[in-house]
């Protein structure tokens, strides 16, 4: 029996500043492109007309009131953005990526994860999961405990998560520097906000690198890595996102067999097929796709 024809889905990008341009945007768009034959459209929201996109590219300028001091910190507040209602056409679902994000598989995989039009998914970032557990802890605290995640992916569908940006417009006159716990990042608003609809994303399917190749101790990073349920999940992943300079794309594909990595917070990782598994070829076969990087 053949397969069903694969939904088609929007990627979303966001950027503003000054230190990714056109040609940063492209790299992830081609990339995707080149993997995905359902990806219909892209999107960027963005401070200002960018130089170097693709032409069929569309770009959004962000709405008005996002682009303000406290949601360009740290926080990442602005992201919440893409959430407006008629900023993002609401025809197909949508998947969210941060611009360090290296694709190895078709992305639609995320997607996918959207059992319902209101259903958000997003990396598990605490201990406490999602589903009933993080529901649980929410109605009891009355919205003080709830299951967190991480935003460096978010697949959602626009028709459905309009009330994500208007919850925290309304908020933000009352709490102009974001000083309410849930709104001191773009990842715990979300979290709070759709905790009822909200889905993780499993590890077979994507990963930061940073926490799942990098520990302490490189022997444990070695040890985790011989398991072969680890080398299994590891080997059918959509996608790793490359947060932090040291696990930069040029920084890994330059970086000699057996080099120590070290990021910011100290953890290590020995950059070896024989510490890491097949993964390290995939992940340098997926850099090595890409488009030069721009000069910086």
């Amino acid at each position: 029996m053949s397969q069903p024809p694969a939904r088609p889905w929007q990627l979303v990008l966001i950027v503003w500043g000054d230190k990714y341009g056109g040609a940063d945007l492209s790299r992830i768009i081609l990339a995707a492109r080149a993997l995905s034959p359902s990806l219909a459209r892209v999107e960027v929201i963005t401070d200002r007309a960018r130089d170097g996109l693709p032409q069929d590219v569309l770009q959004r300028p962000f709405p008005e009131g996002w682009l303000l001091p406290p949601l360009l910190r740290s926080g990442c507040q602005a992201k919440l953005a893409m959430f407006t209602e008629g900023l993002i056409p609401a025809d197909m679902p949508a998947l969210f990526s941060d611009l360090d994000t290296l694709f190895l598989k078709d992305p639609a995989a995320l997607v996918d994860l959207l059992a319902t039009p209101k259903t958000v998914a997003l990396f598990r970032s605490t201990p406490l999961p999602f589903g009933w557990p993080g529901r649980l802890a929410y109605k009891l605290t009355k919205g003080r405990r709830y299951a967190r995640g991480n935003s460096s992916l978010v697949a959602f569908h626009p028709a459905e998560t309009g009330y994500i940006a208007a919850r925290f417009q309304a908020l933000l006159k009352d709490y102009p520097e974001c000083n309410f716990h849930p709104m001191r990042a773009d990842e715990r608003f979300i979290s709070w906000s759709a905790q009822d609809v909200i889905r993780e994303i499993p590890k077979s399917l994507a990963v930061k690198m940073p926490t799942e190749f990098m520990l302490p101790w490189t022997w444990a990073s070695r040890a985790y890595a011989a398991l072969p349920f680890v080398r299994k999940r590891r080997a059918g992943l959509t996608a790793v996102t490359l947060p932090g300079d040291a696990v930069k794309p040029e920084e890994l594909v330059k970086a000699p067999e057996g080099a120590l990595i070290v990021d910011h917070k100290g953890r290590r990782m020995i950059w070896s097929d024989a510490a890491l598994g097949p993964i390290r070829q995939r992940i340098l076969t997926a850099i090595r796709a890409l488009p030069p990087a721009p000069p910086r």
